[in-house]
């Protein structure tokens, strides 16, 4: 019998509306809306996406600015609804999308340990537990009862992967999560994120380093303008892209 795939991408699209006129207002866009007077031009982030992972694999997802990837990965994720297509994933995902976006800037770093704790579904007995272990990864020492507004950007990204790489995952997404604050901390997050590889965890990964892919990934794909232009073998994409990006 065959394994159940851990993720499955069907045909997926993501349009989304810009507005092609400036509205200097709320009230302007109001009015403008119920007159149907706003004029939108349409943008598919992504077209006719499809690839399926077994669970253990590690994806790398290559390509250039403006690509798709950040949007692939939060349409995996659950964060965007795709216009087209379907997503099937089995078990527990972590997404380390944009790590701290869930904070309140008023609240003190351990307040928001509970509170996007809450947010990716964390039970308070589960943070109770976890939470001088959560601390401790973050480094933030006695800044930990400072309000976050106080924090800089590298603080609030230590405290937001402290707290997400808490559980043990089926999925785990990454955007960029690990070319964030100083060497000493890309590092320790990377080892962290290794000893989750090596629990067999399937992992979507982007990353403009191709170095660091070829690293942590047994397969990649390259996006184009939202299209899906290489799945397969690390090696092999990896090649392909490096001639892409030669040209």
């Amino acid at each position: 019998m065959a394994e159940k795939a851990a993720v499955k991408v069907e045909n997926v699209g993501m349009k989304f509306h810009l507005n092609k006129e400036k509205v200097d207002s709320l009230k302007e866009y109001f009015i403008k809306f119920v007159k149907k007077d706003l004029r939108y031009k349409e943008f598919w982030a992504l077209q006719d996406v499809s690839f399926t992972l077994a669970p253990g694999d590690r994806l790398g997802i290559l390509g250039l600015n403006g690509a798709g990837k950040s949007t692939l990965l939060k349409v995996i994720a659950g964060v965007y609804k795709p216009t087209q297509g379907k997503v099937r994933k089995e078990g527990v995902l972590a997404p380390l999308l944009e790590l701290g976006a869930g904070f309140d800037s008023q609240y003190t770093g351990a307040e928001n340990i509970y509170l996007y704790g809450a947010v990716l579904g964390y039970s308070k007995k589960f943070i109770d537990e976890k939470f001088d272990e959560i601390v401790e990864f973050s480094e933030l020492g006695d800044f930990i009862n400072v309000p976050i507004k106080n924090y800089s950007s590298g603080m609030k990204t230590r405290l937001g992967f402290s707290i997400v790489t808490i559980i043990d995952p089926d999925i785990l997404i990454l955007d960029e999560v690990l070319s964030v604050g100083d060497a000493k901390f890309r590092k320790k997050s990377e080892d962290k994120v290794m000893s989750m590889f090596d629990k067999g965890v399937t992992v979507l990964f982007v990353s403009h380093s191709l170095e660091q892919v070829r690293r942590l990934c047994n397969k990649a794909m390259i996006l184009d303008h939202g299209k899906m232009v290489a799945f397969g073998d690390i090696d092999e994409v990896a090649d392909t892209y490096q001639q892409m990006t030669a040209k």
